[in-house]
């Protein structure tokens, strides 16, 4: 292993450096978007009940210690019933917006990895590639072609390092985009209901 990297040169380091950075990011988000994740219909209709029951304090209380960013929404929902309704939407619409934003830590730089990495890799191949040319210019023409391949293969090291990096970056960023916009679909659907129940209580 370690042969292989010292055989890819210097740009290898980046290339390691991205893929630590980016296991990081895929286990820290995929850990928060896994505790995120709540039973949205048993939720609301716990909520439903208690606000058809005039339990708004019970209502709350559940969505205070419900986890994920629906129930702290409902919550906020909950907390400005009494506005009037252009002011209780400004303020869970900009709870959904910092819940979101909050789901979405660090994709952006899983996003740069996915892309950079690929290029860091054809970099050095292509470094690579100048270099074994040189030195088989500087053997005057007496290379053979195991010498020739043993220059092409180690400057390939670094395009493979950098889509093995590239890979699973740019299939976990997918899949934790995929999840943020399910979650803000349900956000969208229980702040209807919620809508719904407290204008029909006013």
């Amino acid at each position: 292993m370690f042969e292989f990297i010292a055989k890819g040169g210097f740009l290898m380091l980046p290339i390691i450096f991205c893929s630590i950075i980016s296991l990081a990011i895929i286990l820290e988000r995929g850990w928060h978007l896994h505790r995120a994740k709540v039973d949205t219909k048993s939720l609301f209709f716990q909520v439903e009940r208690y606000i058809k029951e005039k339990r708004l304090n019970d209502a709350l209380d559940l969505c205070i210690r419900t986890p994920g960013p629906v129930a702290k929404v409902l919550a906020v929902g909950i907390e400005n019933h009494e506005n009037n309704p252009q002011g209780r939407e400004m303020a869970i619409s900009r709870a959904g917006s910092q819940e979101l934003r909050r789901l979405g830590k660090n994709l952006r730089s899983l996003a740069i990895i996915a892309n950079v990495t690929p290029l860091l890799g054809l970099l050095g191949t292509v470094t690579g590639m100048i270099k074994a040319f040189i030195k088989i210019q500087e053997l005057a023409g007496r290379a053979d072609a195991t010498v020739l391949a043993g220059g092409i293969w180690e400057a390939l090291i670094t395009t493979a390092a950098g889509l093995i990096v590239a890979i699973p970056a740019m299939c976990a960023h997918q899949y934790f985009e995929g999840r943020i916009d399910d979650m803000a679909l349900e956000m969208k659907e229980v702040v209807s209901g919620l809508f719904e129940l407290i204008k029909s209580k006013d």
